[in-house]
């Protein structure tokens, strides 16, 4: 009998498919999650209330766009999980916002809401005065004040930032 569940349960478990994927950043920088709404036609994260709590706090926005099917993410992730020891100190004075997409979703369907504005992703770039490539590149990070303006100019894609120094650049913004 007992064999018997559990082999319906393996085969329930292969008709329905993989359970959607969790936030992905290690739990130990305690992300605000913000999951996409309008699927599948589109895309849209709202920063509305991260962008309210990190003015209340007088912290600043790391807001970090990564895939659930992206393994450059997975690595990146890995990495912060492995140093989270030396880096966390670093990431006191930000409000760690975690928007989770899949490779699927492209750019022209993937929308950045501030309050009423919706922006497309390359709009929202150029609205943040982002000077990178308008192509959708996963991993993503933008490090903004509360009002939205870049701190500083972020590499994006495979291999980014991943030593604990060039991390570490990045949190103190040194260029």
């Amino acid at each position: 009998m007992l064999r018997r569940r559990a082999l319906v349960l393996y085969v329930l478990g292969l008709i329905a498919g993989p359970a959607p994927a969790l936030a992905a950043l290690p739990p130990a920088y305690a992300p605000l999650i913000v999951e996409p709404v309008g699927l599948p036609q589109r895309a849209e994260f709202d920063l509305g209330p991260a962008i309210a709590r990190a003015r209340r706090e007088g912290r600043r926005l790391y807001v970090y766009l990564g895939a659930n099917d992206c393994l450059y993410c997975r690595a990146y992730e890995s990495f912060l999980g492995r140093h989270a020891d030396e880096l966390l100190p670093h990431f006191a004075g930000y409000l760690i916002v975690e928007l989770r997409s899949t490779l699927q979703i492209e750019a022209d369907r993937l929308f950045i809401r501030n309050g009423r504005s919706s922006l497309a992703y390359a709009d929202f770039q150029r609205s943040i005065g982002d000077e990178r490539a308008r192509l959708l590149v996963y991993p993503c990070v933008w490090l903004l004040d509360a009002e939205l303006k870049p701190l500083m100019q972020m590499p994006a894609g495979t291999g980014t930032f991943q030593t604990v120094p060039e991390q570490l650049e990045i949190l103190r913004l040194e260029q």
